[in-house]
């Protein structure tokens, strides 16, 4: 005979309060675990498809390893002083394209741009704040990333626990499947793939499309010869999981920082305009239809609203826990929907109860 309704609820919300308690105390020590659970998550795909080829668990993970460090070792070296010399580049450039801005602006519309007009004053302010603000932000991120300690033990962890737990991913699943309650089991069940399938579709397809994304933008805005080009494609891809916002706010960098460099010569400002629609098509059309698939029914907005929520309550560790959350949340508040709407509450008296 299954528990009540009301005694599960108890169950299941003292589990919730467990849940929120460690994230809140122990948000530092469990964020290399938390790390590592979602590239075990991430991979463990891949690791069945090379289980399929012929290859061992053990000889899969080592391969899928050793490639992720190398690939990791090669970012290490080339891409991050780049994007970061690039990032501290732009931030200082940020004056002098306001003022060109200013500039420009003031031979088309002369009579808004007076000596003591608002936007003569704002636009040149703005500059400056991207700079005293963009620099301070980008060193605090950079002295809090290279603390030594901390970094050395995230470092260190975050890989070894990615290790083990896709080594050890198909075992730990039928083990938890054994511990699943009797009688919900099979409800269960289904819930987890729901929500398996949700975090498949956002999490690998999404972020898979924002890493394709993020190296197209890159790649062809320094072909095109932008001299921010890694920052803008990179931030350009990082956000793209964000419908329509992530394209328009790297168009708009992108098309503004085109119009600052290539003033007089408009074919490669087109150049630039063409790429981002080109990427458009790609995203729409290729990546997101082979990728992410249909709906996986995590709104944007929920989306945001978790990640900020969480953010501002865990910090950091709160965020990388904010999407499985959310989708979750989702699931099981569908479930509850569908339970709603075959209840008594939902359809009142059927017409035999009468």
């Amino acid at each position: 005979m299954a528990l009540p309704v009301q005694k599960q609820v108890i169950y299941w919300g003292i589990a919730a309060a467990v849940f929120l308690a460690m994230l809140w105390f122990l948000g530092n020590v469990i964020l290399p675990f938390i790390v590592g659970g979602a590239i075990a998550y991430f991979l463990d795909p891949l690791a069945d498809r090379l289980e399929r080829l012929g290859l061992s668990r053990t000889a899969a993970t080592a391969t899928i390893s050793v490639s992720a460090a190398l690939i990791f070792l090669a970012a290490a070296l080339l891409l991050i002083p780049l994007l970061v010399h690039q990032s501290i580049a732009l931030a200082n450039a940020a004056p002098g394209i306001f003022l060109r801005l200013q500039t420009s602006l003031a031979e088309l519309f002369p009579h808004q741009f007076e000596a003591d007009s608002p936007l003569r004053q704002t636009l040149p302010a703005i500059g400056r704040i991207i700079q005293e603000r963009g620099g301070t932000l980008l060193n605090g991120v950079l002295s809090s990333a290279m603390n030594v300690l901390n970094a050395l033990v995230f470092m260190i962890v975050a890989p070894v626990v990615a290790f083990y737990l896709l080594l050890d991913w198909d075992r730990m699943v039928a083990q938890i499947d054994t511990l699943l309650p009797r009688d919900h089991a099979e409800t269960i069940r289904t819930l987890m793939r729901d929500i398996d399938t949700v975090l498949a579709g956002f999490v690998r397809g999404q972020l898979s499309v924002c890493g394709v994304l993020a190296i197209y933008y890159a790649g062809g805005l320094m072909l095109v010869g932008m001299q921010f080009g890694m920052v803008v494609g990179a931030v350009t891809g990082m956000i793209s999981f964000i419908p329509y916002i992530g394209a328009i706010v790297g168009g708009v960098l992108a098309i503004g920082l085109a119009l600052f460099q290539f003033w007089n010569d408009p074919i490669w400002i087109a150049v630039v305009i063409g790429l981002f629609f080109l990427g458009q098509m790609l995203e729409g059309n290729v990546l997101v239809p082979k990728l992410v698939g249909g709906s996986v029914g995590l709104h944007p907005v929920w989306l945001l609203f978790a990640l900020s929520a969480f953010g501002s309550i865990f910090g950091f560790v709160g965020m990388m826990v904010a999407v499985p959350v959310a989708a979750a949340i989702g699931v099981l508040s569908r479930f509850g929907i569908a339970q709603y709407k075959t209840g008594r509450l939902y359809r009142g008296l059927a017409p035999d109860d009468d």
